[in-house]
């Protein structure tokens, strides 16, 4: 990436070469990335929702107590487009002119992971809610997550169609454009090779190029017992339904990006199972309260993007708390003691990594609702 590039060497030079403005008094500043247009604005959406729930729920408070001193949050949404240079532009606007001390997002693996060496450079956190490729945050001191990473979820689903629902074939079709599809991809071929099971197609395709008919026929004539799709929400419903109709008959399986498919394109989906970070249906305690407070801010349930995301600030806003503190050193080192943080996802804290230990959710769809079939442990 040529832009990408000649961008870190301008960001290197502006961050040691530039005075910036200092933030106003008793003001914690946070920036914050997502895709609120592109190719997956429902995410950008959930985001931003509980990103103003969570920041509006502190500010109607008081703010912040730091220290014994109340702090105004603010916060600075940047629109990255779900693209990996408008994500570039947007994290250094906010590193070296909104002078924040932290930001969350970008949310998808391929924003996050150039988003992420930027953050690195600056030395300033970033906690990105979804991203789930372990490249994020891989030899970063800076970079946090709030999702399981793709090891996991791969390995484990690859065990599920293995060793619970019995198929000795399975099928997988990609988009090799995407990190995160790819990854998650090879990940659950290697862990279903490693029980035992034969792969017997593994087809790709790009975002560019996305009608998959070719792949799907070459898929048919392998009749696997299972077919694994990572792919983004605005892209599963169709290929589901053209698997249908070419005569594919395997179980679907998918992953954490499947919660954002409207219920009206679940048809061909009937009887899939996919694995995810939160359960509505399953909301108890934090969980319950946060659903109850959401509900009532804008009159829906939350997803698994809006849980994430409101984890985040709750997560640095410990962290905070706990430093005693806005400067992005003493941030970091606060996450990086974080223990036992009781989310509306679940526990997190990290150990000597940016990657939480965490439990997975098992969703099936039936009767065109997402329904809750059981935890996956780490």
């Amino acid at each position: 990436m040529k832009l990408a590039s000649s961008l870190f060497i301008v960001f290197a030079l502006l961050i040691t070469g530039c005075d910036s403005q200092p933030p106003q008094s008793r003001e914690l500043r946070i920036g914050l990335i997502a895709p609120i247009s592109g190719q997956i604005p429902e995410v950008g959406q959930a985001t931003i929702e509980a990103a103003e729930l969570a920041v509006r729920e502190v500010n109607d408070r008081g703010g912040l107590i730091i220290d014994n001193k109340h702090y105004h949050v603010a916060l600075l949404i940047e629109d990255n487009q779900d693209n990996a240079e408008q994500t570039i532009s947007a994290a250094l606007r906010l590193i070296n002119q909104q002078n924040v001390s932290a930001i969350i997002g970008p949310q998808a693996s391929r924003n996050a992971i150039p988003a992420a060496r930027y953050a690195e450079f600056a030395q300033l956190p970033m906690l990105s809610p979804w991203s789930t490729n372990p490249e994020t945050t891989r030899n970063k001191n800076w970079v946090y997550r709030i999702a399981f990473d793709d090891t996991f979820q791969g390995q484990r689903m690859a065990r599920f169609a293995f060793q619970d629902l019995g198929y000795q074939k399975a099928a997988v079709l990609y988009d090799v454009s995407s990190e995160y599809n790819r990854n998650l991809a090879e990940v659950f071929r290697t862990a279903f090779r490693a029980l035992g099971g034969r792969v017997v197609a593994f087809e790709l395709y790009t975002r560019d190029a996305p009608d998959v008919t070719e792949q799907l026929h070459r898929i048919q004539a392998t009749d696997p017992g299972v077919l694994f799709l990572p792919n983004y929400y605005n892209e599963v419903p169709e290929q589901a339904r053209l698997a249908r109709e070419l005569g594919i008959s395997a179980q679907l399986l998918g992953s954490d990006t499947w919660t954002q498919i409207p219920a009206v394109d679940r048809d061909a989906l009937e009887g899939a199972f996919f694995s995810t970070h939160y359960a509505v249906d399953k909301a108890d305690g934090e969980a319950l309260n946060f659903r109850a407070r959401f509900r009532e801010a804008y009159n829906k349930d939350p997803n698994d993007i809006a849980a994430l995301t409101y984890d985040a600030f709750g997560v640095l806003f410990e962290a905070v708390r706990h430093h005693g503190g806005i400067d992005p050193k003493g941030i970091r080192d606060a996450l990086n003691a974080l223990v036992g943080f009781e989310g509306v996802t679940g526990r997190i804290e990290f150990k000597g990594s940016g990657d939480p230990t965490k439990s997975a959710v098992l969703l099936e769809v039936k009767e065109g609702e997402f329904v809750f079939k059981r935890w996956i442990a780490p």
